[in-house]
């Protein structure tokens, strides 16, 4: 979710006319559907901007589909068993591979997050308002709208 809202406020004027969002998603438990902070942080997020967000999710157990992971292959031949002691080691490597031809974007990410935290259904009935699942893949198709008005 950070690196959404980084990535936005970097490019939001470049992007100024759009309305919808669709993120691609891997099936890792802190980014589930079912995800309650996830989910809020998104939906404040939307609210925030005024975007919908449609979130789509790769299936469990391809990886294949996932360029983030195709991506991540590449990283593990680029350091070629360099021992990665250090975040600042670590994070030279990746700022040095090159995937078709382009850099990545590093950016190191400080927040700690509180483990176990969930909403209770009560807290989150104003979350689930802005969210509509898709009628035949309820968990891997959602879409989280603004409120209009």
């Amino acid at each position: 979710m950070d690196c959404l809202e980084l990535w936005w406020q970097k490019n939001k004027e470049r992007l100024g006319d759009i309305k919808r969002l669709a993120i691609n998603l891997d099936n890792g438990p802190h980014v589930e559907s079912h995800r309650t902070c996830f989910i809020k942080r998104l939906a404040e997020f939307s609210e925030k901007n005024g975007l919908e967000l449609r979130l789509i999710y790769y299936p469990p157990y391809h990886s294949k589909y996932n360029p983030v992971e195709r991506l991540w292959g590449i990283l593990e031949n680029h350091w070629n068993g360099t021992l990665l002691d250090s975040i600042e080691t670590a994070l030279k490597w990746a700022g040095t591979m090159t995937w078709n031809g382009t850099r990545p974007i590093i950016h190191l990410l400080t927040k700690i997050y509180q483990k176990g935290k969930n909403l209770t259904k009560k807290e989150m009935l104003a979350y689930e308002k802005k969210i509509k699942r898709a009628q035949k893949l309820p968990k891997w198709d959602v879409t989280i709208s603004p409120q209009t008005g």
